[in-house]
């Protein structure tokens, strides 16, 4: 049973502006306020199917910037997960990011292909498998 707020929840667009990503130092060749700016006016075109927050940081900043797409409440339903994505640094990119939440993203439709190639285990996944390959085997 799926309960009031949470069955018409929109899609949402967890977009990292912590310490490494949306650094301008880090990657002088983006505009990172542009992709804010084109991620939040599609929120705003989007009927409410498409929600943006911002976060400080969300852990993998080798792989900066990292934008994370979490199911709206039809995609859970269907069995939709959030989807870590990394190296989100150009236009094509956030392209991708914006036609697949267009089409219902995670557990609604598939992924573009190239957006697939960017996709990042979870901070907490990557920790624990790195934890795992540390102990002693025996």
């Amino acid at each position: 049973m799926v309960i009031g707020a949470a069955r018409n929840r929109p899609c949402t667009v967890m977009v990292c502006r912590g310490c490494c990503c949306g650094d301008s130092r880090k990657h002088p060749g983006t505009d990172h306020q542009w992709q804010l700016e084109r991620l939040l006016a599609a929120a705003t075109q989007s009927a409410g199917r498409l929600a943006v927050r911002t976060t400080d940081c969300l852990g993998p900043c080798g792989q900066a910037n990292v934008i994370v797409v979490q199911p709206s409440g039809e995609g859970r339903r269907n069995g939709g997960r959030a989807t870590w994505i990394g190296w989100a640094l150009d236009d094509d990119c956030t392209d991708d990011i914006l036609r697949w939440v267009a089409d219902g993203g995670p557990g609604v439709s598939e992924p573009p292909a190239t957006l697939e190639l960017q996709f990042i285990p979870p901070a907490g996944e990557a920790r624990a498998r790195a934890r795992g390959r540390g102990r002693a085997r025996g």
